[in-house]
């Protein structure tokens, strides 16, 4: 099923299961790549950390992914994770 989602600086992934997840990163981190997003915030949630745990894995191996780190307590703690993209470069 094609979910259409908006293009915007966070998602949300409470809604996804775990194996939809890098699939879903790949598409969502690229659009914000041509969108000119530096950063945006992935929202895995605190659980027991298998969301948490997919995404950065999955941002370990992304040529799109600057650096990424938890967010401050304000932006979703250990409940979310901060991506830097690299810069895009239009051809």
């Amino acid at each position: 099923m094609i979910v259409s989602i908006p293009i915007e600086d966070w998602i949300d992934l409470h809604t996804f299961s775990p194996h939809e997840i890098p699939s879903l990163l790949e598409e969502y981190l690229l659009e914000c790549y041509k969108k000119g997003f530096k950063e945006v915030r992935i929202i895995h949630g605190k659980g027991k950390g298998v969301q948490r745990n997919i995404v950065h894995s999955f941002l370990e191996k992304s040529s799109l992914v600057e650096s990424y780190r938890i967010a401050p307590d304000d932006r979703g703690g250990w409940g979310a994770t901060l991506v830097h993209l690299k810069t895009f470069e239009s051809d």
